[in-house]
């Protein structure tokens, strides 16, 4: 009888700050979820996802379920930012602020149903309890169709920030003057 070798691959996504915490998160992950050990298995392919558009500000709805000492929370969440990384590294900034949830071990299941995994910013591990974070759906939502009231007053076309306090960098008039700067114009 032939056994059959031909051996299952499985992909994630890693957020992580480096290769190293990348690798040690992936075989985390897949021990917990396919109890697959590191002396099994082999990682094939390592690469850094580069964002497409790097200066295009885009809305970001992220589905969250995180675990409190209550009770597990569904929520959702909107930001903006110029990459899905950084929309994910403000959700788990702003649960660990405002939630004290932890972001030590955390899900996400994209749209398509294939689980991924995410281990991300370091500050939100320190002041929060043993909660776990799961990120159900990130996608980009047009402006239309966004929800919250912060992210809506960034759609204005005709917004200005204006700058009241503006301090001169240099004067060409003598440095001991009779009279303060007037910062206000």
């Amino acid at each position: 009888a032939e056994e059959s070798t031909q051996s299952t691959g499985y992909k994630m996504t890693i957020f992580a700050p480096d290769a190293v915490v990348a690798k040690s998160r992936f075989w985390y992950f897949l021990r917990q979820l396919k109890k697959v050990r590191k002396v099994n298995g082999e990682i094939l392919r390592l690469t850094e996802r580069s964002n497409t558009s790097p200066t295009k500000i885009k809305n970001f709805g992220i589905w969250v379920r995180y675990d409190s000492r209550s009770g597990t929370h569904n929520m959702y969440r909107e930001y903006r930012d110029v990459s899905r990384t950084g929309a994910v590294t403000q959700c788990y900034r702003d649960m660990a602020a405002r939630h004290r949830a932890r972001a030590h071990s955390i899900q996400i299941i994209s749209r398509t149903g294939a689980v991924t995994q995410c281990y991300r910013d370091m500050a939100a591990r320190h002041r929060a309890r043993a909660h776990s974070i799961q990120i159900m759906k990130i996608e980009v939502v047009k402006a239309a169709d966004t929800r919250r009231p912060l992210t809506k007053q960034m759609h204005d076309n005709n917004l200005s920030f204006p700058l009241p306090h503006r301090v001169l960098k240099y004067n060409k008039k003598s440095l001991f003057i009779g009279n303060r700067p007037s910062t206000m114009q």
